[in-house]
């Protein structure tokens, strides 16, 4: 006896082997036996075979007229061998039964199934509303032929052009163009960023990436919505002649300087601060806008501001203008440097000049200020300021090793990036120029005395805190954002609160604010502050500036390592040099261009490579090289470094790694004044990752006020003041 069944919602057929009670033991054509229920059998029956069975039940399925079929079934539940009766016109031999049933059930739009064998037909408005939808389907099925054909060729079809975006960052998969894109990409094995490419849906790789952080961050554009810049109450005009320094590509100037001789012969030396929180309050629009934003993003060539160029225009330190600002003003005896007072207060401030960096730097060195040679607009001020620097910097070097800390290393190189019609420019510059000094150890000052500000007053305030936590040293040493004023070892004060660039970072507008309120309000300053202690919203603004600050500062360390491989090609470079960095990551000398050279033989941290330059990819940002020549000799067994310390990390690997104050606890560089430095590219290389939970207190160095260091962007961005980038270099524990 042989049995037709269904199995696992096929249909089988098979000889009968044996039968315990309702079961059956099944051999089927292809030789495997099966153990099979009665409730599953269908048919029994002796002659055909089962194979033949199921060789005639297949060639009748696909005869059958499944539209007339449907017509004769009625409305009523049937089996399946009452309607072979009504459609064959005699009890239906097995083949014919089983043709049935298979076309019943492979015509499900036509038919039910409401039981083993049994189906009901269904309504007419029903089966045609399933038609149509069958249609549809077949359209759409065409067209995304049509659409893959096109995409293959290399043709960009014409509905996708507006969605490229779309279909490679959040794309609905469900969409014939989405499906259409993933099928051509299997079908020319590649990805869809790089088949949008081919195809012209995204100009360029730099376009690509530049996409990619703009959907992710700016889904709505950056453009801003118009505003009316709010009126500042009159201020007075302070007896100065402020100058600031900056880079020639900065527009958003927020701090200057002033010295001033008092009668009884001290000095009252100025550091002026733009004051957008004069006029922008707290849950106005202007507020929304840079809440949102949280800081202005950096890259090489471009940026995008947080707060509209009007309201930057009117705030920004600009030569010639008397500027609203916020003035802490310290009072110096001479003789000793010794600070007498402070005093902060809302003024305007006459700014007599922009000084640039690329006038000043080779005019303004150690030599000239102690010669004095050279001559260059506020020299004199400059030289004062020069000698009061110096005693900061040591009273607070004296303060960073009384926390177990290293002295800082300055001997380490910058890299600026300049792009112009898409040529780009990497020049390398020597940290701790004296005007970079100035300006970032006068921004240190400044953050840490109006922390300290805040704190007296019961205001609570955005602080950059580090040491004195729990865990190992790296815990410890990690730099944190917290609303009390804390030590930040790293810098060498006792509290340190972001407070000198509110043109560009919310957390310091919002400082500004508290600020404003203990100097407006004094004992009733803690009333008065816009935010008061435990403000849950001061808490959220802390959590995410964190997480928007570093998206921004991935997205400028993706940019600066895009140009360093534009610019491999665009110099036609086909051998570089290279320092090692640790094992198998080493950085290029000539650009801040950090890769991984897998099986690479020991050599010494620090040591020189030659490397010939095989291949690199603007899309992946990768880069293949291979080892030509050591230039020094590889490290003995018992000259290697041992990078698994804390405190003991190798000031080697801090130097080549160029760890500025623009990097963070996340590797990237600050995104308030763009930096390029060799750690730029360690968490893009493969099997590297990069913990340089120390290195935030750069971040904090550079960040300081308006100088966030040296500007690696370019064209029309802010080149900082820093030299603090290299204050922190010792304390940085990185393992690749």
């Amino acid at each position: 006896m042989n049995l037709f069944f269904e199995e696992s919602g096929d249909f089988k057929a098979g000889s009968v082997l044996s039968q315990q009670g309702e079961a059956y033991q099944v051999e089927l054509p292809t030789g495997k036996r099966s153990k099979i229920k009665a409730k599953d059998v269908l048919i029994q029956y002796t002659a055909p075979t089962p194979q033949d069975l199921l060789d005639d039940a297949h060639k009748i399925a696909a005869e059958v007229d499944v539209e007339f079929l449907w017509e004769v079934a009625g409305q009523e539940e049937f089996g399946f061998a009452e309607l072979g009766v009504e459609y064959f016109g005699h009890a239906p031999i097995p083949a014919e039964a089983a043709g049935l049933l298979m076309c019943l059930h492979s015509a499900p739009i036509y038919f039910y199934k409401k039981g083993r064998g049994r189906y009901k037909a269904a309504p007419e408005i029903s089966l045609r509303a399933a038609q149509a939808g069958l249609e549809k389907k077949r359209l759409l099925a065409v067209v995304q032929a049509q659409y893959v054909a096109q995409l293959v060729a290399n043709v960009l079809p014409e509905i996708m052009k507006p969605m490229a975006l779309q279909l490679l960052y959040k794309p609905d998969k469900n969409s014939i163009e989405y499906k259409a894109l993933d099928a051509a990409c299997q079908t020319l094995q590649t990805t869809p960023a790089r088949l949008m490419l081919a195809v012209g849906g995204i100009a360029s790789p730099k376009d690509l990436h530049f996409s990619k952080f703009l959907f992710e961050f700016f889904p709505k554009g950056v453009g801003f919505p118009a505003i009316t810049i709010p009126s500042v109450a009159a201020l007075p005009l302070a007896d100065v002649r402020a100058f600031s320094i900056d880079d020639v590509t900065t527009t958003e100037i927020d701090d200057a300087l002033s010295v001033t001789t008092l009668p009884d012969g001290n000095l009252r030396i100025g550091i002026h601060i733009a004051a957008p929180g004069l006029a922008v309050k707290r849950d106005d629009a202007i507020d929304a806008i840079a809440r949102h934003r949280m800081s202005t993003v950096y890259m090489p060539g471009d940026k995008i501001t947080m707060l509209p160029d009007a309201l930057v225009e009117a705030f920004s330190l600009d030569e010639g203008k008397n500027c609203p600002a916020l003035s802490l003003y310290a009072t110096l005896d001479p003789l000793d440097w010794r600070l007498i007072s402070t005093e902060t207060k809302a003024e305007l401030v006459p700014i007599s000049a922009n000084l640039r960096h690329n006038t000043l730097d080779m005019l303004v060195t150690e030599e000239h200020l102690t010669s004095g040679d050279g001559e260059y607009p506020h020299k004199a001020d400059i030289a004062v300021l020069w000698q009061w620097i110096s005693v900061l910097e040591k009273g607070r070097m004296a303060k960073r090793e009384s926390f177990g800390l290293r002295p800082e290393q300055n001997n380490r190189v910058d890299f600026n990036f300049y792009v112009e019609n898409d040529i780009v420019t990497i020049a390398r510059r020597k940290r701790g120029a004296p005007l970079d000094k100035i300006v970032a150890e006068l921004m240190i000052f400044a953050n840490s005395t109006w922390g300290k500000l805040m704190n007296d007053h019961g205001v609570p305030g955005i602080y950059r805190a580090q040491g004195g936590g729990s865990g190992g040293w790296a815990t410890k040493m990690q730099v944190r954002m917290v609303t009390h004023a804390a030590p930040h070892q790293g810098l060498g004060v006792d509290q340190y609160a972001w407070s000198t660039s509110p043109l560009r970072r919310y957390t310091d507008l919002v400082n500004q604010w508290q600020i404003l309120a203990c100097v407006e309000g004094g004992v009733a300053a803690p009333l008065v502050a816009p935010f008061k202690q435990r403000d849950a919203d001061l808490f959220a603004i802390v959590s995410a500036f964190d997480a928007i600050y570093a998206g921004y500062g991935d997205f400028q360390s993706t940019m600066e390592r895009y140009w360093c491989l534009r610019w491999l090609g665009q110099e036609q470079t086909k051998q570089v040099e290279a320092v090692v960095l640790k094992d198998e990551i080493l950085r290029l000398t000539e650009i801040p261009l950090v890769i991984k050279l897998p099986g690479m033989q020991q050599v010494a941290r620090g040591a020189s490579v030659k490397l010939d330059l095989i291949r690199w990819d603007e899309v992946d940002l990768s880069l293949e090289v291979r080892l030509l020549e050591v230039l020094t000799p590889p490290a003995t067994e018992g000259e290697q470094i041992d990078a698994t310390g804390d405190d003991e990390v190798s000031e080697e690997l801090d130097a080549a790694m160029d760890l500025s104050h623009e990097a963070d606890v996340t590797q990237v560089a600050d995104p308030g004044r763009g930096a390029a430095h060799g750690f730029d590219a360690l968490d893009n290389v493969s099997g590297a990752v990069m913990e340089a939970s120390i290195g935030a207190i750069s971040s904090d160095l550079g960040a300081i006020c308006g100088t966030d260091g040296v500007s690696h962007t370019g064209a029309s961005v802010e080149e900082g003041n820093g030299i603090g980038d290299s204050l922190d270099s010792a304390a940085i524990n990185i393992n690749l």
